[in-house]
């Protein structure tokens, strides 16, 4: 049975979630489990769909258009008029300049107006860090085919080119020559496909091309100071895409070298003035200095969440609600014990296939003891997109470990276990 946390004496804490997906669902597990009262705003189509598994933790369902940022505020308002939130809380990052400037209209806490841009477009978040004096890649924008011709010009090759406002790497990728860049975009802009109901947005980033291990710094912001709770260790597919197909946490990097980036990562929060709530900044570390591939005010996806509650004992989404709610990481008691010394997951691909009849050596894994779940994203027989981004993955394996060393030779162990068949 859920604890209460109320809010006064007389009621229980309301707290309305704006599309939870990914990562955002366990916000709504949380905030039950906390004994708040849960309300989700969806649209209840297609991919803007409440999961079945977190619908029993919902109270209240509202059933708005959540792409309408008119029709979601005027729903949200007329829901607090008769029944007051204490938060309204993005459950996916596309939904939070909408919900930034919606908290600020119900006087509720939550980002400023000013993170808005910066935190989405990733060619304001380079140009605001850059001036705040911290390296980031050399970059110029782009969004007709003329101005891919004079980036190429600008920037110079290998190159890497990727939407403004995109994620699980939809787009991004290395190119080699002018006409790979020019190829790439006219993909990226004959893309009809749907993102929670948005279409791809044809402007681009061009930026040299940065060598390097890539991390992810995954923390938070409280009252000014910057937590790093985990360098996450990014493990990536063939280029020249940068499909991830395992992280694990916490990462080997030296002590001064954690110092350095955590004192990069406080910059680049400052400069895009994320002042409260959770963050994931990707970046990679050529000669071991930090340089940004990009930041969002969101829970990282991919299962983060889980691997640093695991590895540290904080939950993440707990201090996004805290953050929301204008409390503290303590008061929502986020902080507990961590379960393993060291967490990780490893995604299962089927590199040259379009689809499979069985996997040898899944069950094998399923039966590992140091493998705590297995799933299956693209079941036997169904279509594998190209492994161009997070869509062509066909499964994955949690597992624990003792050292980052040791989590490191099981990611590639599995990978050799698992063989995809015709």
């Amino acid at each position: 049975m859920p604890d209460s946390l109320r809010s006064t004496a007389e009621r229980r804490t309301r707290v309305l979630i704006v599309e939870p997906v990914s990562s955002g669902t366990r916000m709504v597990e949380d905030a039950y489990l906390l004994g708040f009262e849960v309300v989700v705003a969806s649209a209840g189509v297609d991919d803007r769909s409440l999961p079945s598994g977190v619908a029993g933790f919902v109270g209240t369902l509202l059933t708005v258009d959540t792409n309408d940022e008119q029709a979601l505020a005027d729903a949200v308002v007329a829901f607090h008029a008769e029944h007051p939130v204490d938060a309204v809380v993005p459950g996916q990052e596309f939904y939070i300049p909408a919900v930034t400037r919606l908290v600020h209209r119900l006087g509720l806490p939550g980002l400023p107006l000013e993170a808005i841009d910066p935190v989405r477009n990733k060619a304001l978040m380079r140009e605001r860090t850059a001036a705040a004096g911290l390296r980031v890649p050399r970059h110029v924008r782009a969004g007709t085919p003329e101005e891919i011709e004079r980036a190429a010009g600008t920037i110079g090759f290998p190159c890497v080119i990727k939407p403004v406002e995109s994620s699980g790497s939809i787009h991004v990728r290395r190119t080699d020559t002018a006409g790979e860049l020019r190829a790439a975009f006219e993909e990226l802009a004959a893309d009809r496909r749907l993102d929670l109901g948005f279409a791809m947005d044809p402007r681009v980033v061009v930026e040299e091309y940065v060598t390097g291990p890539e991390f992810s710094a995954d923390g938070y912001v409280h009252e000014g100071e910057v937590v790093v709770l985990s360098l996450t260790r990014k493990l990536l597919g063939p280029e020249p895409y940068f499909v991830e197909l395992g992280h694990i946490v916490p990462s080997d990097v030296p002590a001064d070298v954690l110092e350095r980036v955590t004192a990069y990562v406080r910059g680049v929060t400052e400069a895009v003035c994320i002042t409260s709530g959770p963050f994931h900044c990707e970046l990679r570390l050529p000669e071991d200095e930090p340089v940004l591939i990009e930041i969002a005010a969101r829970l990282p996806g991919d299962r983060i969440t889980e691997l640093v509650q695991l590895a540290t004992g904080t939950s993440m989404s707990r201090v996004m609600l805290a953050a929301y709610l204008g409390r503290t990481p303590q008061e929502l008691r986020a902080e507990g014990e961590r379960q393993t010394k060291c967490a990780g997951i490893r995604y299962f691909t089927a590199e040259g296939l379009t689809s499979y009849s069985e996997l040898k050596g899944w069950d094998e894994v399923a039966a590992r003891p140091e493998v705590t779940e297995t799933g299956l994203v693209i079941a036997a027989g169904e279509e594998i997109p190209p492994l161009h981004d997070f869509r062509g993955r066909i499964g994955y394996a949690l597992f624990s470990a003792d050292s980052p060393e040791q989590a490191r030779e099981i990611w590639q162990s599995l990978g050799e276990t698992v063989v995809p068949v015709p």
